[in-house]
């Protein structure tokens, strides 16, 4: 589980920005998970443990885009960028950063990902 504190203000900024057709980045896969569990309570602001474990198949409601580094394989923040992504566009992306020998995990370099059409719930 993560800690988070999801602040009016936060749920203001989301609430414009929808209402301008505009699209909601989260910064970190935390940012991410924080977001997507005030959004299954009502988008409401909130603080407390997520224990929201984010699996292929997961509905997004609240994220369009994140902005994230490269994680290591096999691990469940790979697993959370493609259920996001879409498993292909993660696995060529990280076939791109291979290649040119990007950096991975925490201090790694970062990527803008979008989400997959069909991994978001209709707004």
């Amino acid at each position: 589980s993560e800690w988070y504190d999801v602040s009016p203000a936060t749920i203001a900024a989301v609430q414009a920005t929808r209402e301008r057709g505009g699209r909601v980045i989260a910064v970190g896969t935390t940012s991410l998970r924080a977001l997507e569990t005030v959004g299954a309570q009502g988008l409401r602001p909130g603080v407390g443990d997520t224990k929201l474990f984010i699996t292929p198949g997961y509905r997004f409601t609240v994220v369009d885009r994140l902005v994230t580094n490269f994680h290591l394989p096999k691990s469940t923040l790979l697993m959370l960028i493609a259920a996001f992504a879409g498993l292909d566009h993660v696995l060529a992306a990280y076939r791109h950063a291979v290649a040119e020998r990007y950096r991975f995990f925490s201090y790694g370099d970062a990527m803008l990902i979008e989400r997959a059409p069909g991994a978001g719930a209709a707004r």
